[in-house]
């Protein structure tokens, strides 16, 4: 989001000359005169830039939405109801500013923007995921790296959307009746807003990168026990959250990219529900849950059970808590919806029961019977799911590289190893054998491949397809203070009536010459000149024309370079605006036409 200095200037000038021109009158020298008169020369300032050129003019329009949002907001918010709303908030939170909220935000931006993306704006990923325990880095970065710009933006407007309802629920002054809100560490509100919510939201991090299955990276962990833990206590503010998710959403967008401009394009991932962690999701949106029962317990407060109810099952299927998913065979992926939904309702059940129950539930004990609260009992159906995932998550992550030796034409960096392979068998499996893991583990991959057995990392960073459809990628690693990165470059030819024939190539981060990784299956074109076929070839980063009789090689020649022309098995080769073209007598046909990239 990029304001150009001149526009920047004219806006500035107008808000500034609209603040003074009403304070030339007395009876206007009040607030809210002077902010509209700001506002107002704001809007005149992107008007003036919008039409003379200085700004886009849809950019302008963005901003004069935005700006106009803010103000009616303001507005909104400093009289009347809404003024009553602002006190209620600042009898919370200090100042009436979710100060944990920001300071959380501020972390997980510093990291992405400080230690992640670097000074060329290449962004360095693959050392800050949990790929192993014995990895202890990447189990300690993951919650706050991110995989892109989308992935980190997407978490922090989720953090700036649902964690200060989870802070307004924990409150930055004491709320048992008779405690003085500076009568200890734990009752001081700079303590309890800088350090005590932060400290805790960053332990729930930690747990959820402790114990996720398998490889992860993000904050949405956490942003899912910030709707969980407001759930519970203000389920309507959380339901109202989840939707200003979306609307932050648009807004940052609208100031980025006014206007779109889209076509259709080739996907090289999975359907999207399969890039959901959905275990991670579930497990922070229940560790948020348990840390709002013990709020609850603690200052026996019993929240409206149906609003609770309903909260849970808008709140669950909007965040996608129901896209339950396993692998299926080779490439595929299986949604389980219907087992999805019945978790959404079993949790608005449990919920429901934990917010609003007062009876007792008489249970055998030891030397008689004993009551139970049915809250307890609620409480106990959330312990178990996330006692059981925290169990299984131990052999999960107890994960080394098998036989990580990878193909001699590598680069090797610092202990990585950066590949081409395909349909490779994964390398990664778990230390201690796990019924129906394999469907995770033994899944091949095809693409370019990065290992580290120190990190007990194997990867596939660019498919196939991808690196098919762009021809080149640049794969960095390294680790706190350092990084690399190497180049990927594809070559290729399609078989006139056949599949493509490439090569590809590495480049060492020390900017050294390409490098042959690999080489395809060799193609024959269709045609037929005189009773002979060409086959092109594809090896040590050379290609090469075969001429075929009746599956018998005639000759071999090598591609003619542009322009040029080689001959061999009664053929003559012409290298040509892309195209391989083959003579014979008064026939000319073409067998390949070179691979073209996006």
């Amino acid at each position: 989001m990029h304001v150009p200095s001149d526009a920047a200037a004219v806006v500035a000038l107008t808000a500034v000359g609209g603040v003074l021109a009403v304070s030339v009158v007395p009876r206007f020298r009040r607030a809210r005169w002077l902010a509209g008169a700001a506002v107002s020369g704001v809007l005149a300032g992107l008007v003036v830039a919008g039409s003379s050129g200085l700004l886009d003019l849809w950019r302008a329009v963005g901003y004069a939405a935005v700006v106009v949002l803010l103000a009616t907001g303001t507005a909104v918010f400093t009289r009347g109801p809404g003024q009553d709303a602002v006190q209620a908030v600042r009898s919370r939170l200090l100042f009436g500013v979710p100060w944990g909220t920001l300071l959380v935000a501020g972390i997980v931006a510093g990291f992405y923007t400080l230690v992640q993306r670097g000074p060329d704006g290449t962004l360095l990923v693959v050392p800050f995921i949990s790929w192993s325990y014995a990895y202890p880095l990447g189990v300690l970065t993951s919650p706050i790296a991110h995989a892109n710009l989308g992935h980190v933006t997407g978490n922090l407007i989720g953090t700036l959307a649902l964690a200060p309802v989870a802070e307004y629920a924990f409150s930055h002054y004491p709320t048992a009746r008779g405690t003085a809100a500076f009568g200890s560490w734990r009752t001081n509100p700079y303590v309890r807003a800088g350090v005590v919510f932060p400290a805790g939201v960053l332990a729930v991090a930690l747990l959820t990168s402790v114990f996720s299955w398998g490889a992860a990276v993000g904050f949405s962990g956490v942003v899912f026990a910030f709707a969980g833990f407001a759930l519970l206590k203000y389920p309507l503010a959380t339901v109202v959250a989840v939707a200003a998710r979306d609307a932050i959403s648009v807004f940052w967008r609208t100031l980025l990219e006014p206007v779109t401009f889209a076509s259709a394009s080739q996907s090289f991932g999975p359907p999207w529900w399969a890039g959901v962690a959905v275990q991670g999701h579930l497990f922070g949106f229940l560790l948020g849950a348990l840390a709002a029962v013990a709020v609850l317990v603690h200052r026996d407060d019993h929240p409206n059970p149906a609003r609770v109810w309903l909260g849970a099952v808008v709140i669950a299927t909007s965040l996608s808590l129901w896209a339950v998913w396993w692998y299926g065979r080779s490439a595929e992926y299986v949604l389980f919806r219907a087992g999805g939904l019945l978790l959404v309702v079993v949790l608005a059940v449990v919920f429901a029961v934990v917010a609003g129950t007062h009876g007792g539930v008489t249970l055998p004990g030891r030397g008689g019977e004993t009551t139970a609260t049915a809250r307890k009992l609620a409480a106990a159906a959330l312990i178990i799911p996330v006692v059981t995932m925290a169990f299984v998550a131990v052999p999960v992550n107890l994960t080394t590289v098998q036989d990580a030796n990878v193909a001699q034409s590598a680069v090797s960096v610092n202990g990585y190893e950066v590949t081409y392979a395909e349909n490779a068998t994964n390398k990664r499996v778990a230390a201690v054998d796990i019924p129906y893991s394999g469907a995770a583990t033994n899944v091949s991959a095809s693409g370019v491949i990065v290992a580290n057995p120190d990190r007990g990392m194997w990867t596939e960073r660019v498919g196939t397809d991808e690196l098919a459809f762009r021809g080149d990628a640049a794969i960095t690693v390294g680790g706190l203070n350092w990084r690399e990165t190497v180049g990927v470059h594809r070559e290729g030819w399609v078989a006139t009536g056949g599949q493509p024939v490439y090569n590809v190539y590495l480049r060492p981060p020390d900017g050294g010459s390409l490098r042959p990784v690999f080489a395809s299956a060799n193609r024959t074109a269709a045609p037929v000149l005189d009773g002979r076929h060409v086959r092109l070839n594809a090896d040590a980063g050379q290609f090469s024309l075969t001429v075929l009789r009746n599956e018998t090689a005639l000759a071999t020649t090598g591609v003619p370079a542009a322009n040029a022309t080689a001959t061999a098995g009664g053929l003559t080769f012409e290298h040509t605006a892309g195209r391989l073209l083959a003579h014979t007598g008064n026939t000319t046909v073409t067998v390949a036409h070179s691979e073209s990239y996006d």
